[in-house]
């Protein structure tokens, strides 16, 4: 059974250039893929590398393990609570630099008990989508003005999941995402909303702003704290489909390097902007194209819009 597709012999240590200059932002950062995704790049000698999440012990403990290997890499933890949206435009307001070439947005919760954010959204949405596009939102002239620049390379990479194909009909259910089980009684269908958010969300960053990469990305499924803390019944579920589907759970190590090739590791012209990509590397457009609301740009206009206004009433 392969464990993975595609760019299986990309090697991060190897296959990402310098990335002496740039600035990076990766969300999550203090544990799993985000810690993963910030330990590869600082081996590139970016020029800061910012990090958000919510425990400043475990950043702390982040930061010294690279300063020990990269003693030349700027690191600045952004301290705020995804369920949070004025948490979230706080921290985010502490970014100090003025250009940012990669965005990855890493963060998210996965089958979480039913609750809403401090904001009043369905839980899984509020973090894996309103959280991120706050940030997203905050830093567009930022990203704007840097992909502006002479020989820039303006990135954004939101993590998904195969777990988008389990949205509503309708694609998002805006009139009962403010109660706790958003309309729909079993997580795995909120977290397939909230996972079609975050590829709706970069394709239709990526139509509004060409001059920014933005692609959305499958980590595959990943041995981190997010499986791990599943309970028996949904663990089973997860291994038999994969079983079923041919594939592997794979380690933290495998499971960065998707998010690593879009964001650092492929040259700019073979990445497709607005696109959906399995690892690694896996150009998978088919599967959003036989999708009727994945695809309608309808539907992605309404997500930007009602996202842009919720974001502007915090």
């Amino acid at each position: 059974m392969p464990r993975l597709a595609g760019i299986a012999n990309f090697n991060p240590d190897k296959d990402i250039p310098s990335l002496s200059g740039k600035v990076v932002l990766v969300t999550g950062g203090t544990a799993g893929l985000g810690k993963q995704s910030i330990q590869a790049l600082a081996k590139h000698d970016p020029e800061h590398i910012y990090f958000t999440g919510r425990n400043q012990k475990a950043a702390d403990a982040v930061m010294n393990d690279i300063k020990a290997e990269n003693s030349g890499v700027g690191l600045t933890f952004l301290e705020m609570d995804f369920g949070s949206l004025e948490s979230v435009r706080a921290g985010i307001s502490q970014f100090a630099h003025d250009r940012l070439d990669i965005l990855m947005c890493n963060a998210g919760v996965m089958a979480v008990p039913p609750a809403v954010s401090k904001d009043g959204f369905e839980i899984h949405f509020a973090i894996n989508h309103l959280a991120h596009a706050m940030i997203i939102h905050e830093l567009l002239p930022v990203l704007t003005r840097t992909a502006e620049m002479s020989n820039s390379d303006v990135r954004v990479v939101c993590l998904t999941s195969e777990g988008w194909k389990g949205h509503p009909p309708s694609g998002i259910s805006y009139d009962k995402v403010r109660t706790e089980k958003g309309g729909m009684p079993i997580w795995l269908l909120r977290y397939g909303q909230s996972k079609f958010a975050n590829l709706v969300y970069a394709s239709e960053l990526g139509r509004r702003f060409p001059k920014i990469m933005a692609v959305s990305v499958h980590p595959g499924v990943v041995k981190t704290d997010l499986v791990n803390s599943l309970s028996f019944a949904d663990s089973a579920f997860l291994r038999v489909s994969n079983f079923i589907l041919g594939t592997s759970i794979l380690t933290p190590e495998e499971g960065v390097l998707n998010q690593l090739w879009t964001a650092a590791g492929a040259n700019r012209n073979e990445l497709v902007n607005g696109a959906y990509y399995r690892p690694v590397g896996v150009l998978s457009n088919g599967d959003v194209s036989k999708d009727k609301m994945a695809m309608n740009e309808e539907v992605a206009h309404k997500l930007w819009t009602w996202t842009s206004e919720i974001l502007d009433s915090i």
